[in-house]
């Protein structure tokens, strides 16, 4: 299709020319893929073997590193238009794969690496199979059920949202009896059986290691928050679906959801893609309403739901609507390509905050390194924060592998770890003879301070990443290093 193939191109070109730093997130995926495995602290292995894989034919580099993420995202929009083409027809799969390959959110994840695109791919594999499933018979049945099983398989190992596809299955059983009799026990048999051969190593892995990634994963929802029920959480969530489904084809859902439970007309399509659109819609809506979520929580719906925003725009015979809204996706899509290639353009519209993320870490990453250089007999560099131990790693990666540095370690504040780098590489008494410490915007300074005996040579250090936003940092030196005991209850530091 050249539409997938021309925007692919477009975003490759968009990876090497744009001057925007890693995000602390994406620099700590690259920090995994150094070390291959089945699972790490955070996030399922994904991630991490497609950044070994496109660092270890082109290098480091931040383009190399972000390489595999409009591919995924052009392997989705192929399965879209089939599952489009196979449920309503030619029409209906090729509106889906425009408004897909155009979606707002679709366009910021092709130029970062994150866990959604390998999700939303492997997800898209799963529902392509399972509507495969439905029409298939005997051996090819069997097989289309196997498909199933590996492919949603593969996107538990992207991401543990992978589960809305599995409730998906469940709901579509539950409402259909064709669904229903689609399963026979040889294909589900052939499911289960690839579904456990993809996916055991990982849940070997996380029972090796206390099911971390489970528990950081539950950690999030933060059901345990001190104020709950906020409707003001899930306002600001439904409408942050407008920015990242694109404003009319989310429109279409709500509208169109909202006239097929009022008339009670669905076709069996209809009722298919639902079943995998509005779990993750409806649950991380209620996780708002209780705690808060995330603008890309919901994003498992997206496949389905951009099949079915498609089907019913033509259904309507909405032409100008759908023609709206692929030209104002279009338009949204050439504007963030604009600020993505030229910041100082995002930063003329306002919208520069937006990015400062991805801004500033190589050079407060220099300037710690500059001033490690100067202290003599340091034996570990401590910051306090995972974003800077994670950007600090990337951005001095090739300092520390020369060796003339004592290693980067995090202070870890609490009792037990509360993140990978607190897990892996914490500041240790044994390491803490004499430390340069990094204390990132003020984060629990005078907790940290207080773990040394002695406290010299503050320095602050600022970095502009516009005309309105710096980031800060405090620089000292620290010796020895003799935490404070830590809480039995809270597991916080005790006052000193």
């Amino acid at each position: 299709m050249l539409v997938v193939l021309g925007l692919t191109i477009a975003r490759v070109m968009i990876l090497f020319l744009t001057p925007l730093e890693l995000y602390p997130d994406e620099a700590q995926y690259w920090l995994w893929s150094r070390t291959l495995d089945w699972g790490y602290y955070s996030k399922p292995p994904m991630i991490a073997w497609a950044i070994w894989a496109t660092t270890a034919i082109g290098g480091d580099a931040e383009p190399w590193v972000r390489l595999s993420a409009p591919f995924w995202h052009a392997g989705t929009a192929l399965a879209v238009f089939a599952i489009g083409r196979r449920l309503y027809g030619p029409a209906v799969g090729f509106a889906a794969l425009a408004l897909y390959m155009l979606m707002p959110g679709v366009q910021l994840s092709s130029a970062a690496i994150a866990t959604d695109a390998p999700l939303l791919f492997f997800l898209s594999l799963t529902l392509a199979a399972y509507v495969g499933l439905q029409a298939a018979d005997g051996r090819a049945r069997i097989l289309a059920a196997a498909g199933v099983g590996a492919a949603l398989g593969l996107a538990f190992l992207s991401k543990y949202a992978a589960v809305y596809g599995l409730i998906g299955l469940a709901l579509h059983a539950a409402l259909s009896p064709d669904a229903r009799r689609a399963w026979r026990p040889a294909g589900i048999a052939a499911a289960l059986a690839a579904f456990a051969a993809v996916l055991t190593p990982n849940i070997l892995w996380n029972g090796a290691h206390g099911f971390a990634t489970v528990q950081h994963t539950a950690s999030n929802a933060d059901w345990g928050a001190a104020s709950l029920f906020n409707p003001a959480e899930l306002g600001e969530f439904l409408a942050s679906q407008f920015l990242v489904f694109g404003p009319i084809p989310f429109a279409v859902l709500l509208v169109g959801g909202g006239m097929m439970a009022i008339r009670r007309r669905l076709t069996p399509a209809d009722q298919l893609l639902i079943c995998f659109t509005l779990p993750s819609i409806v649950i991380v809506a209620g996780q708002a309403f209780i705690s808060r979520a995330n603008a890309n929580w919901a994003s498992a719906g997206f496949v389905a739901g951009t099949v079915l925003a498609a089907a019913w725009l033509i259904r309507w015979r909405a032409k100008g609507w759908l023609i709206a809204a692929v030209s104002l996706q279009s338009l949204i899509a050439a504007l963030f390509v604009t600020w993505t290639v030229s910041p100082a353009t995002a930063e003329a519209m306002g919208v520069a905050n937006s990015f400062k993320r991805a801004k500033g870490w190589r050079t407060m990453t220099e300037q710690i390194l500059e001033r490690a250089e100067r202290e003599p007999g340091l034996t570990a560099i401590a910051v306090n924060h995972r974003f800077l131990f994670n950007a600090a790693a990337y951005y001095g990666r090739d300092a520390w592998a020369s060796g003339r540095l004592p290693p980067l370690v995090m202070w870890v504040r609490a009792a037990r770890p509360q993140t990978q780098a607190e897990t892996t590489d914490p500041l240790t008494p044994a390491l803490g003879a004499r430390v340069l410490g990094v204390i990132l915007e003020k984060g629990y300074r005078d907790e940290m301070l207080a773990d040394f005996g002695t406290i010299r040579d503050r320095e602050l250090i600022r970095v502009s990443l516009d005309r309105k936003h710096k980031r800060g940092a405090e620089l000292f030196v620290g010796q020895p290093f003799a935490p404070r005991p830590r809480d039995p209850v809270t597991g916080l530091p005790t006052p000193p």
